[in-house]
């Protein structure tokens, strides 16, 4: 049955459009910019399509920066804290949903009371901490690791989508001789996509564009991830006026993100839908 077009629905859907082409036109002007010449790119009033088109600095952002070095320092970074993150948050939000242990509530709520405590409070001791007991004072990507490698907030998030799965499948399991190791790979995992999914989409892009962090521990050309290095890129560009290579860093580092999230949109949504749910 097709639902006729009223001029509610058409209205809503023109105000829709309109949202998202207000959202979008940021990146439309750092794609244009990236495809600019220099002196260009900051003129008033703004020139949405270039007059004169330079995809060279594409290339030269390549010949001119460590741009290979810091996508592949970002991409280790990124790929190994998801991963870290997606085992230590589900393995432990299997045990504070299917496990029952004294204080097991008190010990989740104090657990999630962290995320009420933002990192910039206590960045300068956990820091001072980092580089006392890491090699190089700090100053390498495993630090960044360490301190990133578990999240309150994906054990949250799993453990909200673990009680959304009916508890007679870990009983029947139970009762089959299956253990509690058992029960978390072979039943609670393959049925947790969604929400292993919508976490490690969330987990990637945060350390993707996190900045701080690695700003704050990495201090050697070789060590800088891609934010960094696009930091470091963007004092030297104000000097030499190299602004259409500095966007076209920027276009670089957001294609991944771009590409993962449409890829994995699917499972996300799903994902966040049904973690709130319980069956």
């Amino acid at each position: 049955m097709k639902r006729s077009l009223t001029p509610g629905r058409v209205g809503l859907y023109a105000g829709l459009i309109l949202a998202a082409a207000f959202l979008l036109l940021p990146f439309f002007w750092m794609v244009s910019s990236s495809l600019k010449p220099d002196n260009d790119v900051f003129t008033i009033p703004v020139r949405w399509i270039p007059e004169v088109f330079r995809p060279s600095n594409y290339i030269d952002i390549w010949t001119k920066s460590d741009m290979g070095i810091w996508l592949k320092n970002t991409l280790i970074l990124s790929v190994v804290v998801t991963a870290l993150q997606l085992f230590t948050g589900s393995f432990a939000a299997y045990g504070f949903s299917r496990i029952r242990f004294p204080g097991r509530d008190a010990l989740f709520l104090a657990y999630l009371g962290t995320l009420a405590v933002p990192w910039q409070a206590y960045m300068i001791p956990q820091y001072k901490m980092m580089a006392k007991v890491m090699p190089n004072g700090g100053d390498s990507l495993l630090s960044i690791i360490v301190l990133q490698a578990f999240g309150a907030f994906g054990v949250f998030l799993m453990k909200q989508f673990y009680e959304s799965i009916p508890e007679e499948l870990s009983e029947s399991a139970r009762i089959d001789g299956l253990s509690e190791y058992g029960i978390y790979r072979r039943i609670m995992l393959p049925l947790s996509v969604p929400a292993i999914a919508s976490l490690g989409l969330l987990t990637f892009v945060n350390t993707w564009n996190d900045f701080l962090g690695p700003r704050l521990y990495l201090r050697t050309r070789p060590n800088f991830t891609i934010q960094v290095g696009l930091k470091v890129f963007q004092a030297d560009a104000t000097q030499g006026s190299q602004f259409g290579l500095l966007f076209a860093g920027s276009v670089i580092s957001v294609l991944p993100i771009a590409i993962i999230f449409m890829l994995g949109q699917r499972y996300f949504v799903e994902g966040i839908a049904t973690s709130g749910m319980k069956g």
